[in-house]
């Protein structure tokens, strides 16, 4: 599988969230259609807001490894992942992938009748004496993703020639997993199997993504291995298997993976927007009419967690 030069890369869409609704639906479409991927400007936050985030996130992986440990992944997937814990493509890759991660989910008391469901209970923090006003920042910037990913769900809707909120009640209690990532300096080594992250596609609905300098992210298109450069005050959105599955495939879940380069680091911050725990997705009645439905239908949840089970399988987390 060859890599594209960078005469032959195509030009990766830009939506801006600040035009009129009818005009990013339509770059939309054409985005989710050929690529399953586009950069995203307009949308609210400036180049300070990202680049504080990636700070807040460096402070978190520069502690000692034995207190990273110490915020282990626990039985409701919040928490720290190790170096090498996941492995995202283990049919070709020869050891896990090269980054740590820490993921952070919606609060949740013990109030909530959602209590005890899975993916849903309490995160984990690092002590508030070791990171101060970290998990404050970490929960602020989630609510701000939230906000921009319900933008993007009306533009969908529009692609689809559908009414803005048609996804409305299928999101009114989202599962959404803000993620952060630390790559070492490892270089990757594809044909030997060593990757920062393997090759995959996202599983639930939309992923919002946020990078630093460092380039790495490619996304296969065609065959080929392109890359996605970053883009100063700008995210990166790609579209998940469960889009592709309400669309029939007409919206394309796009194949990435992340190509380290030897002696750099690098950070990056996906949010992950998924539908309802228990939201049924199946082919939307309008992507079903010239060909019958490629997908059975699955549960939202259901599905997190099988996909989960298999990147973790030898990860034992803490309950």
């Amino acid at each position: 599988m060859e890599r594209k030069s960078e005469f032959d890369v195509p030009a990766v869409p830009v939506v801006r969230l600040d035009v009129p609704e009818v005009e990013a639906g339509r770059i939309v479409k054409e985005a989710c259609t050929e690529y399953g991927f586009f950069y995203l400007e307009g949308h609210g936050l400036s180049e300070e807001d990202l680049d504080e985030h990636l700070r807040q996130c460096r402070r978190f992986f520069k502690l000692p490894v034995e207190t990273k440990r110490s915020c282990l992944l626990n039985e409701n997937h919040r928490g720290y992942t190790p170096l090498c814990s996941e492995t995202l493509d283990p049919e070709h890759q020869s050891k896990g992938d090269t980054k740590e991660g820490y993921y952070i989910g919606k609060e949740i008391d013990d109030t909530s009748e959602k209590k005890g469901w899975p993916l849903h209970g309490a995160n984990v923090w690092p002590n508030e004496e070791l990171l101060p006003g970290w998990k404050n920042h970490m929960l602020t910037y989630a609510e701000k993703m939230h906000h921009v990913a319900k933008k993007i769900l009306r533009l969908l809707s529009l692609a689809l020639s559908l009414p803005p909120e048609y996804f409305d009640d299928k999101f009114s209690d989202p599962l959404m997993m803000l993620r952060l990532l630390h790559y070492d300096a490892t270089e990757s080594k594809p044909s030997e199997g060593v990757l920062g992250a393997g090759a995959h596609t996202d599983y639930g609905m939309l992923t919002l993504l946020l990078t630093d300098s460092q380039p790495g992210l490619q996304v296969l298109i065609k065959d080929s291995w392109v890359d996605v450069p970053p883009r100063p005050g700008a995210l990166i959105v790609n579209v998940g298997d469960m889009l592709e599955r309400w669309t029939n495939g007409k919206f394309h879940s796009a194949v990435h993976r992340v190509v380290s380069q030897a002696g750099r680091e690098r950070y990056s911050s996906p949010f992950f927007f998924e539908a309802d725990y228990d939201a049924l997705v199946a082919c939307l009645p309008s992507c079903c009419i010239d060909e019958p439905a490629k997908y059975p239908p699955v549960i939202m949840g259901e599905h997190l967690l099988s996909k989960y089970a298999k990147t973790y399988k030898d990860e034992k987390v803490q309950s």
